[in-house]
C-alpha cells in the first residue's frame, strides 16, 4: 500500500504554516505548488535520511552484485528491460555499455550524496533508445550526408 503524498499551494505554508506543517504526519512529502516557480517537495529531516539511506543501501547492493560473479552482469542485463522497457531498443553493446554505466554512475553518485547525475544519464540513454526505436530518426541522425554546411552561428548571437 503506497501513501499519497499531500498537496498544497505554496501560500498555505506561508498563511497556514501550523496547520500545513502537522499534514506532514499524515504524508511522508507535502508537495508545494508555487505560481512563480518550480514545485516544491517538503519532507522531515528523518525521512530524508531514510530515503538516502535506502537508495544508498540499493546502490552498493548493486555495485556488489554486478562485481562479484561473472554471471551476475548476465542477471543484471536480463532483468534491464523489466526494470526499462525503452532498452529493448538498444543494440546489444549498448544494452551492456548502459548497465556498466548505470552501475558505474550509481556507486559515484551516492559517493557524493547526489543523484542528479543518474536522473541525467537515464534520460539519455533513454533518449537514445527513442532514436533507435524510429527507423527515419534513426537513419536521419546516422546516415553521412558527405556536405559541409559551413560554419553554425552562436545561438548567443556572438559573431
Amino acid at each position: 500500500m503506497t501513501v499519497e503524498n499531500a498537496a498544497v499551494n505554496f501560500s498555505e505554508l506561508v498563511n497556514k504554516n501550523k496547520q500545513t506543517l502537522a499534514r506532514l504526519k499524515e504524508s511522508p512529502r507535502l508537495l508545494l505548488h508555487r505560481r512563480d516557480g518550480e514545485d516544491l517537495i517538503l519532507t522531515t529531516a528523518v525521512r530524508a535520511e531514510q530515503d538516502q539511506t535506502v537508495v544508498s543501501a540499493a546502490t552498493r547492493m548493486l555495485a556488489a552484485m554486478a562485481r562479484r560473479e561473472p554471471g551476475s552482469m548476465e542477471l543484471l542485463l536480463d532483468i534491464l528491460p523489466d526494470a526499462f522497457p525503452w532498452v529493448r531498443f538498444l543494440p546489444e553493446p549498448d544494452i551492456h555499455a548502459f548497465a556498466v554505466e548505470l552501475v558505474d554512475t550509481m556507486r559515484a553518485a551516492d559517493s557524493v550524496g547526489n543523484n542528479a547525475s543518474v536522473a541525467q544519464m537515464l534520460i539519455a540513454w533513454q533518449h537514445t533508445a527513442e532514436v533507435y526505436s524510429d527507423p527515419e530518426l534513426l537513419s536521419a541522425l546516422t546516415t553521412d550526408h558527405a556536405e559541409d554546411y559551413g560554419p553554425v552561428p552562436d545561438p548567443r548571437g556572438v559573431a
